[in-house]
């Protein structure tokens, strides 16, 4: 696909960013240190809202010396970056990690983030859900000419509104290229409604859900349900501390507080005990 400048310019969108706090279930361990790195959240335009759950920003200045290495529970989902700065390449696609990953936060650095519904992969890129699993991947024509001419289009943009509006027009361009099948809606309203805490929606079969979720992002309704409920555990143990962890498994639907360690652990290689004696460690401040 040839991406042509669409003349989007900077403030043609409005978008009022969010910080992301401590207390978001936003999957980051060690949730104190969002503030270190000025993280941000911006919807979706409606227009795209099929297809890109939102966007998000981080920005860091630590001191020279310094690395922090940030554990994730990611969201079930596909996420394209453009970067600067301390980072690993400038144009990168994260895929659905069954395992906390860990990223080194060093020197300074930018990232605009577009965080993938379910629909999202298909359309913005010829990748599979299979080809990114597990993986983050400099995006280059090599691996992906389409995703590339997107990210690298989004990139020339100047400034985190103007990216917002290059990135919302082109990738409704793409989806009128390829639209939406029924699977691929159905699967952003599964991973909608596990995110919620709602039932499931209504589907033909459960073979029917269980597919359209491995099409889009390579992993069934059981192990989502399970991984959002991992980001909660973190959540709750970030803010609430290591009192509540017995009421923590009744409430989230664990047998008993012995699944939610062994649950825990296998996610992030760690036991929630650990986890908390970290979380007490004391946090450099901001730094510029």
């Amino acid at each position: 696909m040839e991406i042509r400048d669409t003349g989007c310019q900077p403030g043609a969108m409005t978008n009022t960013p969010r910080p992301i706090g401590q207390t978001d279930r936003s999957g980051v361990l060690h949730p104190k240190n969002l503030a270190r790195y000025s993280a941000t959240i911006h919807e979706a335009d409606a227009s795209v809202a099929a297809l890109v759950d939102h966007f998000w920003t981080v920005a860091w200045n630590l001191p020279s010396a310094e690395r922090i290495e940030q554990q994730i529970i990611t969201d079930p989902a596909v996420t394209l970056t453009v970067e600067a700065g301390h980072v690993p390449a400038e144009l990168v696609v994260t895929g659905v990690h069954r395992r906390a990953w860990t990223r080194e936060i060093a020197g300074w650095g930018t990232v605009f983030a577009i965080r993938l519904r379910p629909a999202g992969l298909a359309v913005v890129s010829d990748l599979t859900p299979e080809a990114v699993a597990d993986r983050t991947l400099p995006v280059v024509p090599e691996l992906d000419a389409r995703l590339y001419a997107l990210m690298r289009a989004v990139a020339g943009a100047p400034g985190v509104e103007s990216r917002i509006a290059r990135a919302t027009t082109l990738i409704g361009e793409m989806a009128a290229e390829r639209p939406l099948t029924p699977r691929q809606l159905l699967a952003n309203d599964v991973v909608a409604a596990i995110v919620r805490g709602d039932p499931l929606p209504a589907s033909p079969s459960a073979r029917t859900v269980q597919r359209a979720l491995r099409e889009t992002i390579g992993r069934g309704p059981a192990w989502v349900r399970r991984w959002v409920r991992l980001q909660e555990v973190a959540r709750q143990f970030a803010t609430n501390g290591a009192g509540c962890a017995a009421e923590i498994a009744a409430r989230l639907g664990y047998a008993d507080q012995s699944h939610l360690v062994n649950d825990f652990r296998s996610a992030v290689f760690t036991t929630p005990g650990e986890y908390l004696r970290t979380l007490r460690l004391p946090t450099e401040p901001p730094r510029t």
